[in-house]
């Protein structure tokens, strides 16, 4: 991509350093980006996961519980519908469901238009600690955004986008 000074330079520099040297022949530009893009990921998912486990949960409970939170009053929603917004199997969720309730922190009731049918509803108690989960999980995440200012911040969250939006091409 671009040259950068010496002091600017980060892992991924060194390994497209190293392809350059035994394959020069390679365009790595995607390799820049989508390096850096699932370091970023990881270091951060890290930080926001340690966020989350002072509260007791990982962050797929939280995805659990904050896709409920999200879902408005009553907080409620379907097995299935829970495992279609998470991308989980029936199984995965079952797991998490599993857990949460044993904490308190949902409930399961059986859905009153479908015999079969459950539905997972977020309690008082899961509401609280999903509020305080998702204030500190942001908070991570600001703080490593801060690097940049507003401006540069907004462009590269279009950036994202756009490049994300790029991947639903077949």
């Amino acid at each position: 991509m671009s040259e950068r000074p010496e002091q600017r330079k980060d892992p991924v520099d060194a390994i497209i350093d190293q392809w350059a040297a035994v394959r020069p022949d390679l365009d790595t530009a995607a390799m820049e980006v989508f390096g850096r893009i699932n370091r970023l990921s990881h270091a951060i998912g890290e930080r926001v996961g340690q966020a989350y486990a002072r509260f007791g949960i990982s962050r797929g409970e939280f995805d659990v519980l904050a896709t409920l939170r999200r879902s408005g009053e009553p907080y409620t929603l379907s097995p299935r519908q829970l495992s279609a917004t998470l991308m989980l199997t029936t199984g995965g969720m079952t797991g998490r469901l599993d857990k949460l309730e044993r904490a308190g922190l949902l409930r399961r009731s059986p859905d009153p238009h479908d015999r079969r049918g459950l539905h997972v509803t977020l309690t008082d108690a899961g509401l609280g600690l999903v509020d305080q989960a998702v204030a500190a999980g942001l908070a991570v995440q600001t703080e490593a955004l801060s690097a940049l200012d507003p401006r540069r911040a907004g462009q590269l969250a279009d950036l994202l986008r756009d490049l994300l939006a790029g991947t639903d091409r077949p």
